[in-house]
């Protein structure tokens, strides 16, 4: 027979613990009967057809967005906005040198006056039968090429200070003062504040089932929030590499909304037979969901594995039953076999 030896302080030690069991046990259950009943709201498990949904990785950007490039090469003298700077719709946004440009106007300006003067000569000189009307054609016609190239190199002038198009926020900046820009090159980026979209790609297979219009769930973990956004856009054909098209959904305004934020947009997938509590049933308890069933008029608490939420109910993976009842309201500070008054 083998024998077990405790030392005298251990001894002590478990007879203590099984005493002190063995009284608190009764007691914590005569407190839990003692104490008042608790009045809560409760709502039955159901089972119901509910759509699977599947996330489809999306960004978030501004309604309004425009990448600002240059249109003719030159330095860049003036570059005062900054990152995250916002600007308003005729703001100054970048000043490019180009002295050769500002030449040809000059050039321009002085074949434009000399044209004028020629076509207004000739039309004197023929009111006095001393020019021919060929004569005066033949200047109307260098007036209006002159013309045009005067109003070409000030398009061209024009071209070296550029604008904002539009309200927003400088969210890019590719240059700075000192560069040489050229024709077609990007300098910064320009999104609006007030309104934004997700910009996302969807699986061929999903492209039948969302329409223009439609409303679905996004979410925006950066922002920390859950919203609906609307489908605006939608590719009429998919991408033959990627087998995905492009879906884009006009969002609320929200304050902590930024360009580039990561977005989960739920696309509705097939249909399934599932149980559903509402979104206020379920308790969480770090990594665990609670669930308090009512039971003979006494809370019984439930661990509970749960799936995806949608319009205010919870799918309930495992740990309830179809008819089972569960508290709503007032149960956050339940406890196991706590007494309870059903509200009506």
């Amino acid at each position: 027979m083998a024998h077990i030896f405790l030392r005298p302080g251990a001894l002590m030690f478990w007879l203590f613990a099984i005493i002190l069991s063995s009284v608190a046990a009764p007691a914590l259950a005569d407190a839990t009967k003692a104490v008042s009943p608790v009045t809560v709201t409760v709502a039955t498990v159901s089972e119901q057809e509910v759509a699977a949904l599947i996330e489809a990785a999306g960004t978030l950007e501004g309604t309004e967005r425009a990448t600002i490039a240059a249109k003719v090469t030159g330095m860049i003298t003036r570059m005062d906005i900054k990152l995250g700077q916002a600007v308003k719709a005729g703001d100054l946004l970048v000043a490019i040198g180009a002295e050769e440009i500002g030449a040809r106007l000059r050039v321009a300006e002085a074949q434009l006056a000399q044209a004028r003067r020629n076509l207004e000569r000739e039309q004197n000189l023929l009111a006095k039968n001393a020019s021919t009307p060929e004569t005066v054609k033949s200047m109307t016609d260098q007036y209006a090429i002159a013309l045009a190239g005067h109003r070409e190199a000030q398009t061209m002038i024009g071209y070296t200070t550029i604008t904002a198009p539009f309200n927003g926020l400088v969210t890019r900046k590719h240059a700075n003062v000192g560069d040489l820009a050229t024709p077609g090159m990007a300098l910064l980026q320009l999104e609006s504040s007030n309104t934004f979209q997700v910009r996302a790609t969807i699986p061929e297979s999903l492209l039948l089932r969302v329409r223009t219009g439609d409303s679905l769930t996004i979410r925006i973990d950066g922002a920390g929030l859950t919203t609906r956004g609307t489908v605006t856009e939608i590719a009429p054909a998919a991408d033959p590499q990627s087998r995905t098209a492009p879906l884009i959904l006009e969002l609320p305004a929200h304050a902590d909304f930024r360009s580039g934020q990561f977005a989960r947009v739920l696309l509705p997938g097939a249909t399934t037979r599932t149980l559903v509590v509402p979104d206020a049933a379920v308790v969480p308890a770090g990594q665990m969901d609670r669930v308090f069933v009512v039971i003979d008029d006494r809370a019984r608490l439930r661990l509970v594995r749960t799936g995806m939420r949608h319009d205010g109910l919870t799918e309930i993976l495992a740990g309830l039953a179809a008819g089972e009842t569960v508290a709503t309201g007032n149960h956050r500070l339940l406890v196991d076999g706590q007494a309870l008054r059903i509200q009506p």
